[in-house]
C-alpha cells in the first residue's frame, strides 16, 4: 500500500491512498504521520471512509511529511566516498571520507525541517554562490518516534560540490539551503516494499527535453544496513514527530557535469515510483 498527501480543491490538504492509478482521499482528521505510526496502517486506512477519488495525474501532491525533520546519511556507497575524495583533493580533506566510509559511526547530518521540503513538481534550487551542483537520488526512510521504519519514499539531497569540497566544515552550507531537499511523492508501507536486494534507484537529468545524464544503482551496494543507520540516528536524539532519513547516494554525475536552471531531475525507485522536479 502507498499513502501520500495532496492539495484538495477546497484549499485544504488530505491524506490519500493509491490504488489502480487513483488517489482515494480519506475522510479523516488523522494526519499522514498518525496513520503511518499506527500499529496497523493498512487496516487503519481500510477502516476509514473516502471523501473523494482523483486520478493520479490530476492530483497536486505535497511532500509526504507533517512535522518531521529530514536528516541525511553520507558516504554510504563506495561511489559517494570516491566523489567526496575527488572533490576534496585540493583541500587535503579527502582522507576523512575514507575514514568515514570504514568507521563504525556513520556520517549523519540535519537536512531540512518539514516546511523547507520541496513537493514533487516544484523546483529544487542551485545555490547562487555555488559553481558545481548536483542532485543526489536517495531512498528515504520514514521512521516513527519509536525509531521503527514504517515506510519508504524518495529523496533528492541537492548538493553544492564545490562548497563541500573546499572545506568539510562547509557541509551544512553545501547541503542546507532553500530548495535543497525534495521528498515524495508517495510513502510505500514497509510491508509492501520489495527486499533491498531487488530495489533499483535510477537518476535521469534532462535538459531542453534531452537526457544529459543517467545513472543506476541498487540498495544491495550500500555499505551500511538501513536499520544500522536508524540506530545511530536515534542515539542521544529523540524525534517526537518521527523523522525522515535520506540514506545516501550511489549515483554521482562525472566531475564535468553541473546542474543548470531549467534542468529536470527524475528519480525512480522500484517499489515507490518517480520523484520529478525542475531546477531553478
Amino acid at each position: 500500500m502507498q499513502l501520500g498527501k495532496l492539495s484538495r480543491s477546497n484549499g485544504s490538504s488530505g491524506v490519500a491512498f493509491i490504488e489502480n492509478g487513483i488517489a482515494h482521499v480519506l475522510d479523516t482528521t488523522l494526519s499522514l504521520a498518525e496513520i503511518l505510526y499506527s500499529l496497523q496502517p493498512a487496516q487503519q486506512v481500510a477502516s476509514l471512509p473516502r471523501a473523494e477519488s482523483i486520478p493520479l495525474a490530476s492530483a497536486a501532491w505535497l511532500p509526504p511529511l507533517d512535522r518531521q525533520e529530514v536528516w541525511a546519511a553520507g558516504v554510504t556507497y563506495i561511489r559517494s566516498k570516491v566523489a567526496r575524495e575527488e572533490e576534496s583533493a585540493s583541500s587535503g580533506a579527502s582522507r576523512f571520507y575514507d575514514l568515514v566510509y570504514t568507521a563504525p559511526r556513520p556520517e549523519l547530518f540535519f537536512k531540512a525541517p518539514a516546511w523547507r521540503v520541496v513537493a514533487p513538481g516544484v523546483p529544487v534550487r542551485i545555490r547562487k554562490d555555488a559553481t558545481w551542483s548536483v542532485p543526489e537520488p536517495e531512498l528515504a526512510l520514514v521512521v516513527s518516534p519509536s525509531l521503527q521504519i514504517v515506510g519508504y519514499t524518495i529523496g533528492n539531497d541537492m548538493s553544492s560540490r564545490d562548497i563541500e569540497g573546499e572545506n568539510p566544515l562547509y557541509l551544512p552550507q553545501a547541503k542546507c539551503y532553500d530548495g535543497s531537499c525534495a521528498v515524495g511523492p508517495f510513502v510505500t508501507l514497509a510491508a509492501s516494499m520489495p527486499e533491498a536486494t531487488g530495489v533499483t534507484i535510477r537518476l535521469k537529468i534532462s535538459r531542453a527535453g534531452t537526457s544529459v545524464f543517467e545513472g543506476t544503482t541498487t540498495l544491495s551496494t550500500m555499505k551500511r544496513s538501513l536499520t544500522e543507520l536508524v540506530s545511530w540516528l536515534g542515539r542521544e536524539v529523540t524525534f517526537p514527530d518521527g523523522v525522515v532519513l535520506l540514506t545516501g547516494t550511489g549515483i554521482v554525475p562525472p566531475d564535468s557535469f553541473n546542474l543548470a536552471s531549467g534542468d529536470v531531475v527524475q528519480i525512480d525507485i522500484a517499489g515507490i515510483g518517480s520523484l520529478i522536479n525542475p531546477v531553478a
